[in-house]
């Protein structure tokens, strides 16, 4: 293999593993908004039409259950675009991502998730969980083809995250 292909083989992993991650960002943060209302095609889009997305272990298993395809992702997350809201405060927050490259097609990665969650019933929650996700690439674009989610801990938290006390700032 010349020196010039190993370098466009290079390059491409890179951008690769950029646009894989940005893929499971635009996720996340389309998920902090998905409320009442909320437009699932853009986050459909995302999804291979073949997708998988799944909730693996004892609680998420059991909470999420398993979903083939496109369509039955999109009828998971409908209930929570319809009323009453579900969350009132949702945020999620990536860490320890490692992404591989495997071709110029196929891509995997794994992350840590942390949810800071309120919902409209006032009670919140701290949620973290194990993320393995797959991904291909489709008509130039990286898609997730299988999305799993292990619950690592889940618990309650007495006051919501947002506070609506004003900041504490130094007095002039």
């Amino acid at each position: 293999m010349s020196e010039l292909e190993q370098l466009r083989q290079r390059v491409f992993a890179l951008e690769a593993a950029r646009d894989v991650s940005a893929c499971l960002h635009e996720y996340m943060q389309l998920c902090d908004y998905l409320n009442e209302g909320f437009d699932l095609d853009p986050l459909m889009a995302l999804f291979t039409e073949d997708a998988i997305w799944e909730g693996r272990g004892k609680r998420y298993a059991a909470t999420f259950g398993r979903r083939e395809g496109r369509e039955a992702i999109r009828d998971m997350f409908v209930k929570y675009t319809l009323p009453p809201a579900h969350f009132a405060l949702n945020v999620h927050f990536l860490t320890s991502e490692k992404v591989n490259v495997q071709s110029e097609t196929e891509a995997e990665g794994t992350w840590v998730l942390l949810q800071t969650a309120t919902f409209t019933d006032g009670r919140s929650q701290l949620s973290s969980a194990l993320l393995n996700v797959r991904f291909r690439r489709e008509d130039g674009r990286w898609k997730i083809a299988h999305f799993c989610t292990t619950s690592r801990f889940n618990r309650p938290v007495q006051t919501p995250w947002d506070n609506p006390q004003p900041l504490p700032v130094p007095e002039e």
